[in-house]
């Protein structure tokens, strides 16, 4: 042997290969590399300096943790020739071929041998062999990439978890790794994010609120409790504290509810790593494919909430408790509020923002104060509540669905609901002539039409809804059953709530004359005077 003869030795195995071994393949397993690659070297008199091994890494890629480390000693002269099974075991990517076996390497005065293939690079008539077996190797895994995309989504389509790591409150299934099962204690700090939601704090404040419970945040759970490995574990030691956007997720994630939503990146290349966000279009969901966490009413309210800017402050309720919901009963737009101009600060009642903004030849007053309004609502609840959960009152409404008085009370909700939509097309009809006239900029046009034809798509979406109920024999029973529910405690109550107005009440409308048009979350108008 001579100095020109310290070598070192280059295993690798990637996920591709595991699936090789599967079918009986074992030659590629890192224990027979090194077996063969000792045996080689020993039988050429090289000198083993040091094997440097990569398990469940790619070879496109050249972030190789035992691959960076060999590149490094390689700069500090510490060996001066690589041995591997083959040259694919050293990269199947054709530029990183170029780029360390025809140049940095040279340079380096390193030499590179395939122990089975016959690569080497002190040969300079295999160069073209290596190029060649460069590209072929990375047609393979184009092939090879192509083929695992397609099975991925044929088992995403089927409601298959694929995921490294589960959403937090689930754990995979032991008898099915593709399947989700609950885990209890991480599904009640989920529950608890959603009722706290409910109760009208800010994603902010759950936060901390969970923080200063001392609940780990969902990456130190699943490293610390359930034992889970992270690339970049030592980040997790900094971000102890609960954010915004976790629980913003969490109120977000469908996975919450049974369903099972995918694909949502993708590479954006075979040979890089760099993701891209698909659009929802693109997306894969199925439903019902796991037990759910958080049942579909409870999450579809945390949903329009989150349109509605409201939060608790501290402990309190936000005084504003018809925050996202009282609107103009003419022009649609929200209402504000007004203050008191003496003896005393705070909010006196509401009016319409339309007028308070551009004045009166766009909308009139539509004033109502705060007393009025919370005796108003309170009346309106309590006369629900005592219709609905009257026994004589329900056998009559049970009655509705027997020919045409049922038929009669559907009609009742598509006249309303037409009536709203003649009225959103005139308002978008004099919003037009306004612009026309230069009353209105194109900017505040285009503002107002934009908002109209939202509210008449909404509508639409509810008379298809209704439509739909009239071919259920049985959903108007079903209906009344979850009005007497939510209104179960409601009868006798004597203080309004955001929870209260949040889980009944949809929608309220003030009229120029003060009376109020309260649309309940059961699609049942009442007019208040």
């Amino acid at each position: 042997m001579n100095n020109q003869n310290q070598a070192v030795l280059y295993l690798r195995l990637s996920k591709e290969d595991v699936e090789k071994l599967n079918e009986g393949d074992e030659s590629a397993s890192i224990t027979n590399q090194r077996l063969l690659l000792i045996d080689y070297a020993l039988e050429h008199e090289y000198k083993i300096v040091k094997i440097y091994s990569d398990d469940d890494e790619s070879g496109l890629y050249d972030d190789r943790p035992g691959f960076e480390e060999m590149m490094r000693d390689a700069k500090l002269g510490l060996f001066d020739t690589i041995i591997a099974k083959t040259q694919s075991r050293f990269s199947r990517n054709m530029e990183h071929v170029e780029k360390y076996m025809h140049h940095i390497l040279p340079n380096l005065g390193i030499r590179f041998i395939g122990a089975v293939d016959g690569v080497d690079t002190f040969d300079s008539a295999n160069k073209k062999t290596r190029q060649i077996n460069g590209l072929v190797n990375e047609w393979y895994c184009e092939d090879l990439s192509k083929n695992i995309r397609s099975a991925f989504k044929a088992k995403m389509r089927e409601g298959q978890f694929l995921g490294s790591s589960c959403p937090y409150g689930y754990v995979k299934d032991p008898e099915n790794h593709n399947h989700l099962i609950i885990d209890e204690y991480a599904a009640g700090v989920v529950r608890k994010i959603f009722d706290l939601y409910l109760q009208g704090y800010s994603k902010a404040k759950i936060g901390s609120i969970l923080s200063s419970e001392n609940i780990l945040i969902p990456s130190l759970y699943k490293k610390q409790v359930l034992k889970e490995n992270y690339h970049n574990a030592h980040l997790l030691e900094t971000t102890k504290l609960w954010s915004y956007q976790t629980i913003h997720s969490i109120l977000n994630n469908e996975t919450y509810i049974g369903n099972m939503v995918q694909n949502k990146v993708n590479k954006i290349s075979y040979k890089d790593k760099k993701k891209r966000v698909l659009p929802k279009s693109q997306w894969i969901r199925v439903e019902g494919t796991h037990e759910p966490i958080i049942d579909k009413d409870t999450f579809m309210r945390a949903k329009e909430l989150q349109k509605i800017k409201t939060k608790a402050v501290n402990n309190q309720e936000s005084d504003n408790i018809f925050a996202g919901i009282l609107f103009c009963g003419d022009c649609k737009h929200t209402m504000g509020r007004f203050y008191k101009r003496r003896g005393g600060h705070g909010s006196a009642g509401y009016i319409c923002s339309t007028y308070k903004r551009m004045g009166k030849q766009f909308c009139t007053n539509h004033t109502i104060r705060n007393e009025e309004l919370m005796e108003a609502v309170l009346a309106s609840i309590k006369e629900q509540a005592r219709i609905i959960l009257t026994e004589d009152d329900i056998d009559d409404l049970s009655k509705i669905q027997k020919g045409n008085e049922r038929e009669l009370f559907y009609q009742k909700q598509m006249d309303m609901i037409d009536e709203q939509l003649e009225k959103f097309r005139k308002f978008k009809k004099k919003t037009y002539t306004n612009y026309l006239e230069e009353m209105i900029s194109k900017e505040d046009y285009s503002f107002y039409t934009a908002q109209y034809e939202e509210e008449i798509s909404k509508l639409n979406l509810q008379k298809e809804e209704i439509i739909k109920k009239m071919e259920n024999d049985n959903e108007l029973q079903e209906q009344y059953d979850e009005w007497a529910e939510a209104f179960r405690n409601y009868i006798d109550v004597d203080k309004l709530t955001r929870d209260m107005v949040i889980e009944l009440i949809q929608r309220i409308e003030v009229r120029e004359n003060g009376e109020l048009d309260i649309y309940y979350r059961f699609r049942n108008p009442y007019v208040a005077g």
